[in-house]
């Protein structure tokens, strides 16, 4: 059984500091001199390339210097990230990383380790996953989707980003404990995902609501309960599952912002402080959360402890519940 815990408060960090900003001349040498990278280990379309290219350009203005985004997507999210802990530790290549960085560490066998391979910057925001249901399939409820499942087990598909993801795994785990089966169908990204389940191809999709809240306001996709410990104000009206039947459930969504282990600490905390100044300016924040996430912006250091938890938290559902890639 999933244990509730509270998210990370959201931090103020308002406008950075002036002396940290301008740490150019410094141990920091000057960075940046040349454009940024920032690796999305998705496809375009999807939450966290949406979530990319909403701060992306305030972001460059801030540190001076373009911030281009390279969409690296396969395998989850780990092609990319690969890709990501590959890179020298300059200060010029740093990802934007989405919850299934942390599954990805069991499920899958990878060339590097998250907390060895990348330096935490922020945990950028949170907020909750949802079972959507096309509005042409009869499931009103979440209890009709498990009654018919148990009537015809394994005759009823959902899609996800991925194998392995979040999404993934936290629906395997509400199928384990609700002795229920449905056809797990995994995309290589939310966009191809969504695509299919707007277009009525695949019944269910559990996904994060940054993706699909503008399908849920128009009706096309119909929201049967989200894995936020409470209910939350961006599927108003859902029920959690926790109130359906599965106490303590929770798995809400995140992404984080990482650089390269090795990377210099004054260039660590530059972009930290840049990019916290540029999550809490009110237009970015705003355009971000109406997708249906909260804006976290949080300190280096509450992105590592947080990293470090969902990696052992959902690595012992995953041992535990013998979550495969295949399931």
């Amino acid at each position: 059984m999933l244990q509730r815990r509270s998210l990370l408060p959201i931090v103020a960090a308002g406008i950075a500091a002036p002396g940290i900003l301008r740490a150019q001349g410094t141990a920091a040498g000057a960075w940046p001199d040349r454009p940024l990278r920032l690796v999305v280990p998705w496809p375009p379309g999807g939450s966290t390339d949406t979530i990319a290219r909403i701060f992306q350009a305030r972001l460059g203005e801030v540190l001076g210097k373009p911030v281009v985004i390279e969409n690296r997507g396969g395998a989850s999210g780990a092609i990319g990230a690969a890709e990501a802990s590959r890179a020298a530790p300059d200060g010029y290549t740093w990802m934007l990383a989405y919850d299934n960085e942390a599954t990805n560490q069991t499920v899958m066998r990878l060339s590097y380790r998250t907390l060895e391979a990348f330096a935490p910057v922020s945990l950028v925001a949170t907020g909750p996953l949802a079972l959507v249901a096309h509005h042409s399939t009869p499931y009103r409820t979440f209890q009709d989707v498990i009654d018919a499942a148990k009537r015809a087990p394994e005759t009823i598909a959902y899609a996800s980003s991925g194998v392995g993801g979040l999404a993934h795994v936290s629906t395997t785990l509400l199928q384990q404990q609700g002795g229920f089966r449905l056809v797990h169908v995994p995309y290589r990204g939310g966009g191809p995902a969504v695509s299919d389940a707007v277009g009525g191809q695949v019944p269910l999709f559990m996904s994060n609501v940054v993706i699909i809240s503008q399908h849920i306001r128009a009706g096309t996709l119909r929201p049967l309960g989200v894995t936020t410990a409470e209910e939350t104000r961006h599927v108003p009206g859902t029920k959690p599952f926790s109130q359906q039947g599965f106490p303590g459930f929770a798995a809400p969504t995140w992404w984080a912002f990482l650089g390269r282990a090795g990377t210099p600490a004054p260039i660590l905390e530059q972009m930290q402080a840049a990019l916290a100044r540029v999550l809490n300016e009110p237009e970015v924040k705003s355009r971000i959360e109406e997708q249906g996430c909260d804006v976290v912006a949080s300190s280096s250091a509450e992105c590592g402890r947080f990293l470090a938890a969902e990696i052992e938290r959902w690595g012992k559902v995953i041992r535990d519940a013998d979550i495969r890639a295949d399931s």
